[in-house]
């Protein structure tokens, strides 16, 4: 949206969330307001900035900033405009909340006024790179895409040739932020150098896990981003056509991308002469069946090629033999996201962010028993304890936390001795848990961890391909075990044949989903033994 009105500009969030909140009637009723006292707006409607608590938060543009107000209700609209927009709320930018962090609150008359959204602690203490425009821009006008930055990475990227391209992806360290971490440079410079004369980009936006929201953010809040991120892949792999493979259950985030795909095309950002380069990449949404497997890279192509989505045993790596056959480079939304920043800033400066082998930021999803969730980006090396105390404000309960999951429904539980860890990847791995696409879920006291575990399993059970007999056999098993446990056969016995069991799903499934399943079965038994009516350390492989 461009600064050239005159007449007083409010943003009204279109996220998911919001609308789920009511953020569309709060916009009607906005609307209606002025027109009936005659008050000249424009209402933008913007992304949500990811401070879920405070949703519906309606901005004010001021001469000092955008000010806002937390969890907007119909009701309450006719009293903000008798409080005096915009002189009202050019008068709240002057309050100091850099020692505040404003909770959302329920006042029948009046919202609470959170001062300057940009000064709230829970978004100043963030290191946002790829989320820099979410919440901020007009997901849908170009204008004030190109005013934030958008395309810097495109023109830069259009200036090297593949391998350049490539090399510096692979100087930035960035790998992949769906789960697996693999370097990323790594997949665009195989798909690059393989031999074809078609090539695909899929991006594999199927965000199925557990307190995850970043890729709906996304593409719901930023579109252009992700959109510019494909085309740089493109371009860089020698891949003329693009696909996003999105859930089904995100209706909005594919309204979104099919509108944002339609205004890049009119501009000239993709097409058969993309800025004017003489080269060409054309994009387009594919929407996912609902089935949690088809977020494997494997399974997705082949839902993507209109067949069930089953695991395809690797060799050949889809880098060389992909989408129809074809070499195709396979990232997510966060990944192909952040690839913008790096090609504008350049890979050194991505490189500053992070620790060891984890280069850059990552979005950190806050969910579950946590009173301010939302999303955090931050540098690699944050400590789930920060994030839980410094940002979350503790459990939404009030109790004290017993476990969080990191890493989506196949992540480990760790436990408050392990808090302090630092998430990194190798840091993680040594734990035995993954950091996964940030998805962080906390659980109070009272959670059962023997009904969590036995759940895992009832998960994969459910949700497994059927392919491998580990992955499909294993978890039905695994649930069996679980129960007969609950029920009261402590008998190491029984604790050894799950531990057993686990080690043959890890060792022997086809991909992750069975793979990786033990993760929190292990880490409940191990940290958790009294839940399962184990003495402590009874849970633990070794004494089984």
């Amino acid at each position: 949206m461009t600064e050239t009105s005159k007449s007083l500009r409010i943003y009204i969030p279109r996220d998911s969330a919001a609308l789920a909140l009511g953020a569309d009637r709060v916009a009607a009723a906005v609307a209606a307001e002025a027109t009936r006292r005659g008050v000249a707006i424009d209402i933008v409607r913007n992304g949500s900035r990811g401070l879920f608590w405070l949703e519906p938060l309606v901005e004010v543009a001021t001469p000092a900033g955008r000010v806002g107000y937390s969890n907007v209700q119909p009701s309450q609209v006719a009293a903000l405009f008798d409080s005096g927009w915009p002189e009202c709320a050019a008068k709240d930018a002057e309050r100091d909340v850099s020692s505040e962090d404003p909770d959302g609150s329920w006042d029948a008359d009046m919202p609470a006024c959170v001062g300057r959204v940009e000064t709230i602690p829970y978004l100043a203490r963030q290191q946002r790179l790829t989320f820099a425009r979410v919440g901020v821009t007009d997901p849908l006008d170009p204008v004030d895409y190109l005013a934030h930055g958008g395309l810097a990475g495109l023109r830069a990227c259009l200036a090297l040739d593949a391998e350049a391209a490539c090399q510096t992806v692979l100087d930035s360290g960035l790998r992949g932020r769906g789960g697996a971490a693999f370097p990323a440079g790594i997949k665009w410079r195989t798909v690059s150098r393989a031999q074809s004369a078609q090539k695909y980009v899929v991006c594999n936006a199927d965000e199925g896990d557990s307190g995850t929201f970043a890729d709906r953010l996304i593409m719901e809040s930023d579109p252009f981003v992700l959109i510019e991120g494909m085309v740089i892949a493109a371009l860089s792999v020698g891949a003329s056509e693009g696909i996003v493979y999105v859930r089904s259950e995100y209706p909005h985030a594919i309204a979104a991308l099919e509108a944002a795909i339609a205004v890049a095309r009119r501009e000239g950002w993709l097409g058969s002469d993309v800025l004017g380069s003489g080269r060409a990449c054309e994009l387009r949404v594919a929407k996912a069946a609902g089935a949690y497997i088809c977020g494997e890279e494997t399974a997705l192509l082949e839902s993507l090629e209109g067949k069930r989505g089953v695991v395809r045993a690797k060799p050949p790596i889809p880098a060389l033999s992909g989408l129809f056959g074809k070499p195709t480079l396979i990232n997510n939304v966060i990944t192909l996201a952040s690839v913008p920043y790096i090609f504008a800033h350049g890979a050194q400066a991505y490189r500053e962010y992070g620790m060891g082998r984890s280069q850059g930021t990552l979005p950190v999803q806050l969910a579950g028993n946590v009173r301010r969730g939302g999303l955090v980006e931050l540098a690699f090396g944050v400590t789930l304890r920060s994030l839980l105390d410094d940002f979350g404000g503790g459990t939404a309960s009030g109790r004290p936390a017993k476990a969080i999951q990191v890493g989506g429904p196949l992540g480990a539980y760790l436990p408050d001795a392990q808090w302090d860890v630092p998430m990194d990847y190798e840091a993680y791995a040594a734990l035995g848990a993954v950091v996964g696409h940030g998805g962080v879920v906390v659980h109070d006291d009272t959670a059962d961890m023997a009904g969590l575990a036995s759940y895992a399993m009832e998960f994969c059970a459910l949700e497994s391909c059927g392919k491998c007999t580990p992955c499909r056999i294993g978890s039905t098993r695994g649930v069996e075990v679980i129960e007969r446990i609950r029920r009261g056969d402590t008998s190491t016995r029984q604790v050894q044949l799950l531990h057993d069991l686990c080690d043959t799903m890890v060792s022997g499934s086809l991909c992750a989903m069975g793979g990786m399943t033990p993760f929190p079965v292990r880490s409940a038994l191990e940290h958790f033994p009294a839940d399962f009516g184990l003495p402590d350390g009874a849970g633990c492989a070794e004494a089984a």
